[in-house]
């Protein structure tokens, strides 16, 4: 499932090491716990990173007048957020570790990670097994950052409204396929300030939310008889973002300045479906359906700052967002009325 993690994040096939967190599931009840642990700065980060480039003015197109937008972001994943204190996260007795912390998938690829060792009992036999947790990824993602890139159209309403849908295609091969798909509404208000509107200055509201989903095709992790064997195993990811802005922007004939402040929220869930057969030596074993389902959310009050370069109808333009997971936002746009 590191390859699920990556391919979501990416939306792309990356190489990454043998390393499956389907093996995290020898650890019993404690394999929640450490998924989740390990994956969780990776959606947060995702959540505040698909809540980016839905504007780059405050400005509303005019009635039937439109832009099509072509962008990519990426945020970055705290230092504090890069590693986890196995200490910290309600382990059972049963399960051990050789270092009190270990890398989230943050991290960078090249710090060992914590083995685990379970201690625990499996058809009547005690069994001990000791894995590796997964490294880091951050040294297979582009320039250390979690990358989303989209397509979205703006369309001029009546009443200084502008509606605004973004689409990414169900993408990726027979094993792996992602997609998302959000809307909003972005509502000029620069009109409620008496004389500001003859000014270069636009002042609007926006509200949107983008919806992601993501399946893998799982496979078989197994070595000296210690491993997960698979059967009609899945995983499905979906995840759910909402931003709510502030808007302004200086629009001048060729240099625009843009920013805006809010909120941004999201929230994502990860189900492993199907039967997985838990090998804890020869001849001992144990199956289990539907073995995991772990929530994550996050939340942040975010301010962004960018400039618009326009050029009659192109635009090219590129901001930054500070907020818990700070971001970056860079894209052209096709723009009429």
């Amino acid at each position: 499932m590191k390859k699920l993690i990556l391919l979501i994040i990416a939306i792309s096939s990356l190489n990454v090491s043998s390393q499956e967190l389907e093996t995290i599931l020898l650890a019993g009840d404690d394999a929640g716990k450490l998924t989740n642990a390990y994956v969780n700065p990776g959606t947060k980060a995702l959540i505040f990173n698909i809540n980016n480039g839905w504007y780059h003015t405050a400005k509303v197109h005019k009635k039937f007048g439109f832009d099509i937008t072509i962008s990519a972001s990426g945020s970055i994943i705290p230092e504090k957020e890069q590693f986890f204190n196995l200490a910290d996260i309600g382990l059972s007795n049963v399960t051990t570790f050789n270092q009190p912390t270990t890398p989230t998938l943050g991290a960078d690829n090249n710090i060992t990670p914590a083995e685990i060792t379970y201690n625990g009992t499996v058809s009547d036999q005690n069994v001990s097994v000791t894995f590796e947790m997964p490294s880091g990824i951050k040294d297979d993602l582009p320039i250390g950052m979690v990358p989303s890139a989209m397509v979205q159209v703006g369309l001029g309403l009546p009443f200084k409204l502008e509606a605004i849908a973004r689409f990414v295609p169900k993408i990726g091969n027979d094993d792996f396929k992602a997609g998302l798909f959000g809307i909003g509404l972005k509502k000029e208000i620069t009109n409620w300030f008496g004389p500001l509107d003859k000014t270069p200055l636009h002042v609007s509201l926006l509200a949107a939310y983008t919806s992601m989903n993501a399946d893998y095709e799982i496979g078989n992790t197994s070595s000296d008889g210690v491993g997960v064997i698979t059967q009609n195993a899945s995983a499905e990811f979906k995840l759910n973002a909402y931003t709510f802005q502030a808007l302004a922007s200086l629009n001048f004939p060729i240099i625009n300045v843009y920013g805006g402040v809010g909120y941004n929220s999201g929230n994502s869930d990860l189900n492993m479906l199907g039967d997985y057969t838990l090998s804890y030596g020869p001849g001992i074993q144990e199956t289990v359906s539907n073995p995991l389902s772990i929530s994550s959310d996050a939340g942040s009050f975010n301010a962004t700052i960018g400039v618009r370069l326009s050029l009659g109808f192109f635009k090219l333009f590129g901001s930054y967002s500070a907020q818990e997971f700070s971001s970056f936002n860079a894209g052209i746009a096709f723009s009429f009325r």
